[in-house]
């Protein structure tokens, strides 16, 4: 690919655009805060005047959105994408919406001969900036190979796991079990702080068991600090429950333990803390026991 577009440079889409401006790839960026777009002119990428722009001077667009309707607007909207776009352009939409939107975009760009992939991630901040984020691959195998490359550079983990909108699919399990993990993980640290046990020495000697997650070594350390800066929000973890609520109810599967977290999670965005980390969730189980686990 000669050029590479991408679109939207919030927390995590920066990082991973910088990853590719790092690896030799020519960028041309967009969004619609002027910060990140000079940030990544000054580190060598040239600057799109609108989405429309940079489809029309791109082999390849990647998009990295908050939700469903930004995906909409940036790509099917005036002067979104599909208006600048070539036949024979790929594009990879790496935000995390909700799969029937996958799809229905994919069919719109069709019409024009492009091909999308659906192309959601996990890691957070901090697997955006050191570039090993798991990515969760929907598309055509066919033309799999001309992107995977491209992705490794973003990702540790890049898997093709089926037809566009399995990818979203995918992200929205994950979802579910980073939920479930952090609200599990938050009941036994405030139940061993309330018992009298050091929760640190509790999480040291249960990491290497069969309790041990990447949740419980990534969310505890942060949680015995208090630092709950976010590397993923609460309120972005509220979106993607509530896309697989919706799709979960759409197909006829219960989700009743990922509809409790997620009234939680609403309960913290009521308080005042929707920008916290997802780790942030333990906030909830502390202020029923009336105990934080923090020294």
């Amino acid at each position: 690919m000669k050029e590479i577009g991408f679109i939207g440079l919030g927390i995590m889409g920066k990082p991973m655009a910088k990853n590719l401006l790092n690896a030799g790839y020519d960028l041309v960026v967009y969004d619609i805060n002027r910060n990140p777009v000079e940030e990544l002119v000054s580190a060598g990428a040239q600057r799109g005047l609108s989405s429309k722009d940079v489809a029309a001077r791109s082999e390849m667009i990647i998009t990295m959105l908050p939700n469903s309707p930004h995906v909409r607007e940036v790509i099917l909207g005036p002067e979104g994408v599909i208006e600048g776009v070539k036949p024979g352009t790929i594009l990879v939409d790496m935000s995390s919406i909700a799969p029937l939107v996958s799809q229905e975009v994919s069919a719109k760009l069709s019409e024009k001969q492009v091909v999308m992939f659906d192309a959601p991630v996990s890691g957070g901040e901090p697997k955006a900036i050191d570039g090993t984020l798991a990515i969760m691959v929907g598309g055509p195998q066919a033309s799999f190979d001309q992107v995977k490359d491209i992705l490794q550079v973003m990702g540790a983990s890049v898997t093709l796991v089926g037809e566009v909108g399995s990818g979203n699919i995918t992200k929205l399990a994950n979802q579910i079990i980073v939920a479930l993990n952090i609200a599990a993980m938050s009941e036994a640290m405030v139940l061993a702080t309330k018992a009298d046990v050091d929760p640190e020495k509790v999480f040291q000697a249960i990491r290497g068991g069969l309790a041990g997650s990447t949740v419980l070594d990534a969310k505890v350390p942060l949680a015995l600090k208090g630092n709950f800066k976010p590397g993923f929000r609460i309120e972005l973890h509220i979106k993607d429950l509530n896309n697989a609520l919706e799709t979960a109810h759409s197909i006829g599967v219960p989700v009743p333990l990922t509809a409790q977290v997620m009234e939680i999670m609403q309960v913290l965005k009521v308080d005042g803390k929707g920008g916290d980390d997802h780790g942030g969730l333990i906030q909830f189980y502390e202020k029923q026991a009336k105990i934080e686990i923090r020294k």
